[in-house]
């Protein structure tokens, strides 16, 4: 009996000791998992790779329609499309679990679009801009509202660099600015959209556009030849493209036919070179942004005729834009430039007017 009642304390210790060790040994397991946790190591598991997704997910194919019937009036059934791709886009990585987003920041729709004008200043104002460290933005020109919209929002936002918390995500193709269809494609991405354009006195922009093209294509006919559709009559040829696009008026109608005056900033092409630091001010306030681009970044390269970026601290030579900039213009005839001049005349100011603006080019 007494052998008996001795087993059976003995057993119920044992098993006591046994409960304590089990419980000790899981609160080690949970303590350790929640400290993995806390320090990021749970995020570590494998996950879809967000480009792996099914087509239906990662690639939006977004049609136009039909184009504009009057002025003020959106394309609803476009806009409401696109809008409801980007929500499905947002739940589709929330629903999945899957996000863009790492350590190093994430990739973002553009907030800020330089859109125009080619043989404005548009890189030189990309390049200046990218010294502020709040500013990410794409190096080559992505085309994407006026070439290859086809290819979905998901393909455009791929190729954005990833920002942190407080910078912003910045794109440029000037093209944009001529497009048609485009103020309604970056609408439908983002009405809250800022949209840069650099503007240049439109005769000498068209000298410089005529430039560069005959750089590439040497046998190009002479500039008089392609500006004037009659040259005895002096009818100016607004189908070539070097003409068209310092109709600037006429585009800028197309534009806020969609967004209001307040969502653009007009940079003089001309004040760009003549003082980089001012105008570079007035982009950093409408881009939000605090004023550390200033003219001690700066310096004047009279060979080049433009303003280059002093060398940075490490660096062995300051950084200029590539030979294809501020390279000599032809000799044009200068009752050429005088009938284009009258030609963009009356254009320029109806320009001044819609922008609050006098770019004194006439």
């Amino acid at each position: 009996m007494g052998c008996s009642v001795w087993r059976a304390a003995f057993n119920f210790g044992h098993l006591k000791v046994q409960s304590k060790l089990s419980v000790f040994f899981t609160m080690i397991i949970l303590f350790t998992y929640l400290f993995y946790c806390l320090n990021g190591f749970c995020d570590s598991l494998p996950r879809p790779v967000y480009d792996q997704q099914s087509s239906s997910q990662n690639k939006m194919i977004l049609n136009d329609g039909p184009s504009l019937q009057k002025p003020g009036a959106h394309n609803a059934s476009q806009v409401s499309f696109v809008r409801g791709q980007l929500a499905d886009l947002s739940n589709s990585d929330a629903k999945s679990n899957i996000s863009i987003a790492n350590s190093f920041g994430s990739k973002k729709f553009p907030q800020a679009i330089i859109i125009g004008v080619k043989k404005g200043g548009t890189r030189a104002l990309l390049e200046f801009l990218r010294i502020h460290p709040d500013v990410r933005a794409v190096g080559a020109e992505p085309h994407f509202f006026d070439r290859f919209y086809d290819k979905g929002l998901t393909w455009y936002r791929n190729l954005m660099p990833r920002t942190l918390e407080g910078q912003i995500t910045m794109e440029k193709t000037p093209s944009y600015f001529i497009t048609k269809e485009a103020p309604r494609r970056v609408f439908s991405m983002s009405r809250h959209a800022k949209l840069i354009v650099v503007v240049r006195d439109p005769v000498t922009r068209a000298v410089s556009d005529y430039t560069q093209t005959l750089t590439k294509s040497p046998g190009l006919p002479s500039f008089e030849n392609l500006a004037f559709r009659n040259t005895t009559t002096g009818l100016i040829d607004t189908s070539w493209s070097a003409v068209r696009i310092g109709i600037y008026a006429k585009h800028l109608e197309n534009w806020l036919h969609f967004f209001p005056l307040s969502s653009f900033l007009f940079v003089s092409g001309e004040r760009l070179v003549t003082d980089p630091a001012g105008e570079m001010g007035r982009v950093q306030d409408f881009l939000g942004l605090k004023r550390v681009v200033t003219d001690k970044h700066f310096y004047f390269n009279q060979t080049k005729g433009f303003p280059c970026l002093k060398k940075p601290e490490g660096s062995s030579r300051p950084r200029c834009l590539g030979k294809s900039k501020g390279r000599p213009h032809p000799q044009i005839p200068s009752e050429v430039l005088l009938r284009l001049r009258d030609f963009y005349r009356p254009f320029n100011l109806k320009f001044y007017q819609m922008t609050g603006q006098d770019f004194g080019w006439d």
